[in-house]
């Protein structure tokens, strides 16, 4: 066993160092796209939604006018409960046919 000081200067510490800050810049990574659940239930905003379902927010705001999705206005912004939108897209589901001549 040697009795070389470790410091930052040394190969193997400076690899562990630089493995730690990529294992936290991925982590970051992870846990901006991840919000908390409240009691059970995730909430979409207008903007995830849209990018979500690739439609324009003038047609969330269509939908919302016409009943066709539910929604929840608090404090002047709009969100959308996850579960109620995946009900409505199934709810909404057709199979696919093809006419017989």
């Amino acid at each position: 066993m040697s009795n070389e000081l470790i410091t930052e200067k040394n190969e193997r510490v400076n690899h562990f160092m630089e493995s730690l800050d990529r294992m936290l810049k991925g982590m970051e990574r992870l846990a901006t796209g991840c919000r908390p659940v409240l009691n059970g239930e995730r909430y979409l905003t207008d903007k995830e939604l849209s990018a979500r379902l690739k439609v324009s927010r003038r047609t969330l705001q269509d939908y919302r006018n016409e009943g066709r999705i539910p929604y929840i206005l608090l404090g002047g912004k709009i969100l959308y409960r996850e579960s109620d939108i995946e009900r409505m897209l199934e709810e909404e589901y057709r199979e696919a046919f093809r006419w017989q001549d």
